[in-house]
């Protein structure tokens, strides 16, 4: 009897101590975009607040959108686009937000806060902002690429990748119709997914984080790109050249939110003050090279990293995403026919 008892006291404390050290250790599970955070920021932050962070990434915000809700709680930080955001928020699907608890907001500039997708930034907080265009290889074209239309140019067979992301290749499609890429109506996105489809023979490749190694190399003749990708790879390799077409473009912004049946909302809220401190905004501003909000950043940057940054002329031309509500179901039923037409 003695043994037993003493056999069943060491395997409940070895139990006991395996649950403290469980609770000593909280952790956090943050979701964002695939190669966009700095070295060595999620470790920094561990150490510093004495976390662990489960740190996972996706290719598009309809990825995302769908992992979440089938996660049951799994996720505590995610840093969707602000179309997602204004349907998560729509949704009930987002935590609000204890301002006092993220200080460091009052460094980030004006600009990129209480945008119309969430005004008071009640849900999220800015992240990266940027935009979308063409990424070319001047020893690759004829001429100067300055066109959405430039896409379509049969003499480009087989040179060109697009966006694996159904809301940035629909919109390329919308604009080069004339049409609202925040549009609502059946035969408005139905002549984009046609037009996508005659589009296909001329595409070597759908890509995501991988088309800045593609075009680094040389691999076609043009890309359409995120503005940080661009920004990265132009570094890379002096024959490319980045455009924003003469139609006008996405103006995108990424916050980070925190998902409202998240269990670490403290830490999570820590988390997004961290984010906002100058010398992480600098990390990831040198290692992604999006566009920071971090004002005092923004301020420090030369010219040569500004031209990436939209001027004032462009921002005119620019659109932001919406939540495009039921009709986002179609709009995605559209992509996978593309996709497998």
């Amino acid at each position: 009897m003695k043994k037993i008892f003493a056999l069943t006291l060491i395997t409940a404390m070895l139990f006991s101590l395996a649950g403290c050290s469980s609770e000593d250790v909280p952790t956090l599970t943050v979701y964002n975009w695939g190669d966009y955070i700095g070295d060595g920021v999620i470790e920094q932050f561990e150490e510093e607040f004495g976390c662990k962070v489960n740190y996972e990434m996706f290719d598009q915000n309809e990825d995302m959108y769908t992992k979440i809700t089938k996660a049951g709680g799994e996720y505590d930080v995610v840093i969707p686009s602000e179309y997602m955001i204004e349907r998560m928020i729509n949704e009930g699907l987002l935590a609000e937000l204890n301002h006092e608890n993220i200080p460091n907001m009052a460094n980030l500039s004006d600009y990129v806060l209480d945008r119309d997708f969430d005004h008071g930034n009640k849900y999220s907080v800015p992240y990266m902002w940027g935009t979308v265009g063409i990424v070319y290889n001047k020893t690759m074209v004829n001429g100067e690429i300055t066109s959405w239309n430039d896409l379509w140019d049969p003499q480009y067979e087989g040179q060109i990748f697009m966006m694996n992301s159904v809301r940035d290749s629909m919109a390329v499609a919308l604009m080069t119709l004339g049409l609202d890429p925040n549009t609502r109506e059946q035969a408005d996105i139905e002549a984009a997914q046609a037009k996508l489809i005659e589009q296909k023979p001329l595409v070597l490749a759908y890509t995501g984080d991988e088309v800045k190694d593609k075009m680094i190399a040389g691999e076609a003749a043009m890309a359409v790109i995120y503005s940080g990708d661009a920004a990265n790879i132009l570094m890379e390799n002096e024959d490319l050249v980045y455009v924003l077409p003469e139609e006008g473009t996405n103006l995108w912004f990424d916050n980070m939110c925190i998902l409202k049946d998240s269990e670490q909302k403290e830490l999570a809220e820590k988390f997004i003050n961290f984010m906002c401190e100058k010398e992480i905004c600098e990390i990831n501003r040198d290692y992604i090279c999006y566009n920071t909000p971090h004002q005092e950043v923004w301020d420090s940057l030369d010219e040569e990293t500004l031209h990436t940054y939209p001027d004032a002329d462009v921002i005119e031309k620019c659109f932001i995403y919406k939540d495009l509500g039921e009709m986002a179901k179609v709009y995605d039923e559209m992509w996978t026919k593309i996709m497998v037409n």
